[in-house]
């Protein structure tokens, strides 16, 4: 494919990108019409809010700690509900995550979950070919025609079971599409995945089935509204019924801990739920705080759904969810068995039942896996809570009462800061940013599902650790010169298994970990290197 650079007829966007047959079909000049309405309408308060996260978090760095807003107390206090749940999404008991590339997008429609969530943001590197691929497999899935032949092998949908439901997850507000500009300025990437699938699919809406959407990284309620008026919009360009468009908020923000119920109202015509985003929602714990040394995490391993202000974040997701009438969803189980060792299966498939029975224990309506084996366990946790019933959001959470402190608990942690746990946290983010740049945004790294969000608590850490100075349990310091060290080293083993992309995956985390500035996401410098 040639790169070339060219401005719509229709339209005052100039595309700078590879192009082909399919892009040509997703980026019409009407489909080219309506980013740029989107644009226009909704750019504007986007930057904003953007920039209102900034003004939070000086107030954070200046000891200010978040807390439940005076002002949306009556909203809280309020006797309201969200929209009638439709009627073809009653049952979530368990969901799988992928990124959009069309294997992917067959076999997990194939897999036997009650949900797909088609992920444009952190299980997908944002290079051009993933973004417009990505629509036209979504659009293809939805149609009944996807279809792949490679490696000698067909896939194709399967008829002799029902299949998962289709959510796509659209990149965060934060995230641009530098390969889309307006007088210059890129698009944002929220708006293009959201405005490209709903262009592309606003026909397949039925009175029983909609377009659903699973909404990322949002900080506040404000952030919410955002998109309850994009969501009407588009509704309104389209002649859809209001509701139509239906979205999942994953609570993946500590600040959005503090906003849940006003989250649900803003979007209370457009909601289908909340959802436990717990490795987003950690490294947001670490990120937020990352100046106080008082509030610093163990090992990431040992940030667990039940330490207390993880489980204080649970239960009051469900809780409030419940008492709106709409979906609670579970974390995701991120285990990737091996195809070699039966002994890691096997303590991991513990690991993962005991997971999935807490949550369905706790009232969660469904839950996330990254892998097709996975999906056996959950539903046997989550069938023997349910049985014949499709959720559980009749179940009150009457006697859970969550303070700002407990939210707010990380001493409470156990786990210790350790030596392995330094040199892990290097190599998973060495290994994830080196994928990343190769066109790969969900990775298996030592077993697990690795994505934006995990690799971003491994950097995260590490800024942490050095910029506090803290100490290893074996009262090693974990300073610069230790993490140049122990980088060089793993570097070293990696490249002499393969070149890639690693002088470049070394270099973004050096500026990451060892800068004064602390950068709010990792994608966005990786993304320039894209």
């Amino acid at each position: 494919m040639n790169q070339a650079q060219k401005t719509s007829q229709n339209s005052k966007i100039t595309i700078t990108g590879a192009a082909n047959s399919i892009t040509q079909e997703i980026l019409s000049g009407a489909a080219l019409d309506f980013l740029e309405s989107l644009h226009e309408h909704f750019n504007a308060r986007r930057l904003e809010l953007l920039a209102a996260r900034t003004k939070r978090q000086a107030e954070f760095d200046a000891g200010v700690m978040p807390d439940f807003l005076p002002e949306t107390q009556h909203i809280r206090e309020g006797d309201w509900r969200v929209a009638p749940i439709p009627a073809d999404l009653q049952d979530r008991r368990v969901e799988i995550t992928g990124p959009v590339d069309r294997k992917m997008v067959i076999n997990a429609l194939n897999s036997g979950a009650k949900c797909f969530m088609a992920d444009f943001e952190d299980a997908t590197s944002p290079t051009w070919e993933n973004v417009i691929e990505g629509q036209l497999n979504v659009r293809d899935a939805l149609r009944g025609t996807i279809a792949l032949e490679t490696g000698g092998k067909s896939y194709t949908l399967r008829t002799d079971a029902p299949l998962a439901k289709l959510l796509v997850r659209p990149r965060g507000w934060h995230l641009p599409e530098k390969h889309l500009t307006i007088n210059g300025a890129a698009l944002s990437g929220s708006l293009v995945d959201f405005g490209f699938f709903v262009f592309h699919n606003h026909e397949t809406v039925r009175a029983n089935h909609g377009l659903y959407f699973y909404l990322p990284k949002l900080e506040s309620h404000l952030e919410a509204r955002l998109w309850n008026d994009v969501f009407t919009f588009a509704e309104d360009h389209f002649d859809l019924k209001c509701g139509s468009l239906r979205a999942t908020v994953l609570i993946e923000t500590i600040t959005a801990a503090f906003e849940m119920d006003e989250i649900l109202y803003e979007l209370r015509d457009h909601s289908i739920g909340l959802n436990a985003g717990r490795w987003d929602y950690i490294f947001s714990a670490i990120k937020k705080f990352r100046n106080r040394d008082d509030m610093i995490l163990p090992d990431r391993a040992d940030v667990k759904m039940t330490a207390p202000f993880m489980s204080a974040y649970a239960n009051l997701l469900v809780k409030t969810c419940h008492k709106r009438g709409t979906f609670a969803m579970g974390g995701m189980a991120a285990f990737i068995p091996s195809r070699k060792d039966s002994s890691i299966n096997e303590t991991a498939f513990t690991a993962v039942r005991a997971d999935k029975e807490r949550e369905a224990g706790l009232g969660f309506d469904g839950t996330w896996v990254a892998h097709p084996d996975l999906i056996p366990l959950a539903l046997e946790k989550f069938d023997a809570v349910l049985g014949s019933n499709p959720n559980q959001i009749s179940r009150q959470r009457d006697d859970v009462q969550v303070t700002a402190a407990d939210l707010l608990n990380f001493k409470s942690t156990p786990g210790a800061i350790t030596l392995k746990g330094v040199r892990l946290n290097i190599d998973v983010a060495l290994q994830y940013i080196n994928a990343w740049l190769g066109g790969l945004g969900a990775v298996a790294i030592h077993n697990l599902m690795e994505d934006a969000a995990t690799a971003e608590i491994s950097r995260a850490q590490l800024w942490q650790w050095i910029k506090n100075n803290v100490t290893c349990d074996d009262e090693t310091p974990i300073t610069a010169e230790l993490y140049k060290m122990i980088c060089a080293e793993e570097l070293q083993k990696l490249k002499a298994q393969n070149q890639d992309h690693y002088d470049d995956a070394a270099s973004i985390l050096d500026t990451l970990v060892l800068s004064d500035h602390f950068e709010e996401f990792l994608t966005l410098p990786a993304y320039e290197k894209l």
